[in-house]
């Protein structure tokens, strides 16, 4: 069968079917009220906006890439028929592989925004303080929701168990939020006495949770908070080029894993 370009509307249609197919979930509806009430408490207990940020930086770099892994993994098991029933028609893989992806992604980061944005709104949090630092930490929780999403995707496009896979996913969450810093100070308690300066730049952009965790503690210079790895990025980039080179490699970490699982998906027979 000849493949055609997809049409505007009928990438609506698969995107509109996904977005309404991923609100009726239980589980985006509960991530969205967890980032509402986490803001919220944080400001009824006396916090201030930067206080806040500082408090949600590290909900943000856990939760976020665990859920979107996990359920980019979950949903694209669940979505099995649905793919393969769009793969009958004629139309382009990287098509529909773009409108299923985007309608577990965008629902994330709306609940994500909102969940996060309503309490500043309203208890006043926003000035012009910290409205950049306030930014930046929207934009870290949007950017891990779609990495690890296409991450979760990249999961299960690969592995056919579903067991095995979402037991893969947690292990990769697992190991960019734990093992990782783990690994990271075994290299420095044991080769401290080395120049390692220049590995530990390179291993920090191994890592988007330590990236985006380095984009917020540069944008508040909280050296005492930054560990050795971003001490070591604020020494040799500085707070402004710093962010910037972050956020670069955190656009980077989005198209590798969302490339990655665009080949599998035109490739794979499902």
């Amino acid at each position: 069968m000849q493949t055609i370009s997809l049409p505007l509307s009928s990438l609506w249609k698969i995107l509109k079917y996904g977005l309404y197919d991923v609100m009726r979930s239980r589980w985006v509806l509960f991530y969205g009220l967890f980032f509402l009430a986490a803001t919220d408490v944080l400001f009824r207990f006396g916090g201030t906006g930067e206080r806040v940020i500082v408090s949600l930086m590290n909900v943000v770099l856990y939760v976020v890439p665990l859920v979107a892994v996990m359920l980019g993994a979950m949903f694209l098991y669940n979505s099995r028929e649905y793919v393969t029933l769009l793969l009958t028609q004629p139309l382009k893989r990287q098509s529909i592989f773009g409108g299923v992806y985007a309608g577990l992604t965008v629902p994330l980061c709306l609940m994500f925004l909102l969940g996060v944005s309503l309490p500043f709104f309203y208890h006043g949090g926003i000035t012009p303080d910290v409205m950049q630092a306030f930014v930046l930490l929207l934009f870290s929780g949007v950017m891990l929701t779609a990495i690890f999403v296409a991450l979760g995707f990249a999961i299960a496009l690969v592995h056919e168990d579903r067991v095995r896979g979402m037991g893969l996913a947690l292990a990769h969450w697992l190991f960019f939020a734990v093992v990782y810093n783990g690994i990271v100070l075994f290299i420095v308690y044991f080769f401290g006495h080395y120049p390692i300066e220049n590995g530990v730049v390179a291993l920090t952009f191994l890592n988007p949770l330590d990236l985006a965790r380095i984009i917020l503690l540069l944008e508040f210079e909280l050296s005492a908070m930054m560990g050795f790895t971003g001490a070591v990025f604020r020494q040799f980039f500085g707070s402004g080029m710093g962010i910037g080179l972050a956020i670069g490699a955190l656009f980077v970490w989005l198209l590798v894993p969302l490339g990655l699982s665009l080949r599998y998906f035109k490739r794979k027979d499902l």
